[in-house]
């Protein structure tokens, strides 16, 4: 029955009007620039260098990342955490990026506020835009303690109460003394949050939602699971359209819906772009944020002078492309989307090695329901071996995973037959659908949690081949399980390339390539018209002397590693 109400759900929701496709209204690369874009995430969990900030890092590093075609970077959380290591996610002080004496140090982990704002100055220069980690649901670290009434409800269902209203103490005083009311001069207390998960008066742990005025309950604009997913750590905040959290040891959830928090974070969002040069934000765990109060907080930092193409992406985190459905609608194309649903399926391939059918990597995924919507991304942070959301995908899958969001044009995969009679795509539509991708630090660069060196030099050739040919009118073809491919035709400047992409993890002789007399070893492709009478030759993969002779009518036959990804591209 649960099946069945969500199918009618899911088909009320397609019937209704949706909004414009976000990508096309959002810069993503330098203006004019006629080359592909990319994102990065410039940091892993536990990243750190042996002599430089973070920031300084960052900096050093900038005219590596514009020659290799990165022209959007994510950066970790500016503000000040509760820890002098903490990673920001664990948000003590938005308003202090690093500048005041506060919960043990003045800069942050990441580096101090003049860093920041000089890192992302040379950013900018060499045409890369930074996002910044806006953390806008919760509080940790607060100052003192206070007393207020609350009633424990259900973890498992937080509409559902366990207990009466009774009075608790709560770590929910936020003075920000060593701020001293600069930037901001708003002191939080209980009255800015809907939840707390620890009883100081009791020690005793629980989720409890703060009671009595001005408080209104959970928000009704966040995610249901759970019932309510109002609360998800800390303090929540009121912004009388959400929440938002602070914690010493304990965790607070901050609400959207009060009048002073919701003008507080508004501020906050024109105020760090202003100060930092930064472009844009990747906003934090959403599901549990009033909807209506990040619609506003969307709007009100487009409003900026230059900000009228401001970029924004979005974590919503679940394997369900149905559960983000109604957050893309809600957003009116102001926002992305990572796309949570092709890193699991990714995740579950780099698993199932052969087993898996290459054929449904795209099934149900955000790239496929709305291309224009989507941020491709393989792993991140929170993805890690050992972090909270752990679904790492597996050296043996990663490149061909990289291969699938950097290479492509859209998402959706479908058969390309043998004809001459090929359908023809209007060049508007291949101007406006692109899929925007997002590489990881971890993947790339030397570091001790994460690295696997022969993944760094396979994604480098694939980031490579991003920039310098895929490029125009894609066309894909389904072999069979454990190998698909596409081509990219190429345009005016750009070549394009074959990708050929397998699973396959035993050969049947032995060797790199299948025997190439055996004809169900080569793959026929129709390259283009363009491309006919021209050599391809390997730019990525497996480095054999091996050429294909692409013939008159535009077809060509080429040969399909085992488990590996092969880039092809003209060799003339």
């Amino acid at each position: 029955m649960a099946e069945l109400i969500q199918a009618i759900r899911n088909w009320i929701h397609d019937l209704l009007p949706q909004p414009p496709a976000a990508l096309p209204g959002m810069r993503v690369r330098p203006e004019g620039s006629p080359d592909n874009g990319l994102m990065m995430q410039f940091f892993t969990w536990e990243s750190k260098h042996p002599e430089l900030s973070w920031w300084q890092h960052f900096e050093k590093e900038v005219p590596n990342l514009a020659e290799l075609g990165v022209t959007q970077i994510w950066l970790p959380p500016p503000n000040k955490a509760m820890v002098p290591k903490g990673q920001g996610y664990d948000a003590y002080d938005l308003w202090d990026l690093g500048e005041f004496d506060q919960k043990g140090s003045v800069q942050t982990r990441w580096g101090s506020k003049e860093e920041l704002v000089s890192a992302i100055a040379a950013a900018k220069a060499h045409g890369i835009n930074v996002l910044i980690d806006a953390v806008l649901n919760h509080k940790l670290g607060a100052d003192r303690p206070e007393t207020f009434n609350a009633v424990p409800v259900d973890p498992d269902n937080r509409l559902k109460a366990i207990g009466s209203v009774r009075e608790i103490e709560g770590w929910t005083a936020f003075d920000f003394a060593g701020r001293a009311g600069k930037y901001s001069e708003l002191k939080w207390t209980s009255e800015h949050f809907t939840g707390v998960d620890w009883d100081h008066r009791t020690k005793s742990k629980g989720i409890f939602r703060i009671e009595g005025p001005p408080h209104k309950g959970w928000s009704r604009y966040v995610d249901k699971e759970l019932g309510n997913y109002d609360y998800l750590l800390g303090v929540d905040v009121r912004t009388d359209n959400a929440v938002v959290l602070s914690v010493h040891l304990t965790k607070f959830q901050i609400d959207h819906r009060h009048p002073a928090v919701r003008k507080d974070l508004l501020d906050w969002g024109t105020w760090i772009m202003k100060t930092t040069g930064a472009m844009g934000f990747r906003l934090d765990a959403i599901k549990h944020m009033d909807r209506r109060f990040l619609l506003e907080f969307l709007k009100t930092a487009r409003a900026v002078q230059g900000h009228e193409h401001m970029f924004a992406v979005a974590e919503y985190w679940s394997n369900n492309v149905n559960a983000i459905k109604p957050y893309i609608r809600a957003f009116e194309g102001l926002v992305t989307f990572f796309d949570v649903p092709l890193h699991n399926n990714f995740h579950e391939a780099s698993k199932a090695g052969s087993a898996y059918d290459l054929r449904t990597i795209f099934k149900s995924t955000v790239v496929q329901l709305r291309p224009g919507d989507a941020v491709t991304f393989v792993d991140n942070h929170d993805t890690q071996i050992g972090q909270t959301l752990e679904s790492w995908v597996y050296s043996a899958f990663k490149l061909q995973a990289y291969a699938l969001i950097l290479l492509r044009k859209v998402g959706h995969p479908c058969v390309a037959l043998r004809s001459t009679m090929l359908p023809k795509v209007p060049e508007f539509l291949w101007l406006t659908l692109f899929v925007f991708s997002c590489i990881f630090y971890g993947d790339l660069y030397p570091n001790d949690e994460c690295y696997d060196a022969k993944v760094s030099e396979g994604l480098r050739s694939l980031i490579q081949a991003r920039r310098k040919f895929a490029y125009g009118p894609q066309r894909d073809y389904l072999v069979d399980k454990n190998c698909i491919g596409f081509v990219r035709e190429g345009d005016e400047t750009h070549g394009g390339c074959v990708v050929l992409i397998s699973n396959r993890t035993s050969d049947v002789d032995g060797g790199k390539y299948l025997q190439a007399h055996d004809h169900t070893c080569l793959l026929t492709f129709y390259v283009s018209q363009r491309n006919s009478g021209h050599r391809y030759q390997c730019f990525s993969g497996n480095d054999v002397n091996i050429h294909v002779d692409v013939d008159g009518a535009g077809w060509g036959k080429f040969p399909y590693p085992s488990g590996a990804v092969d880039v092809w591209i003209r060799a003339d």
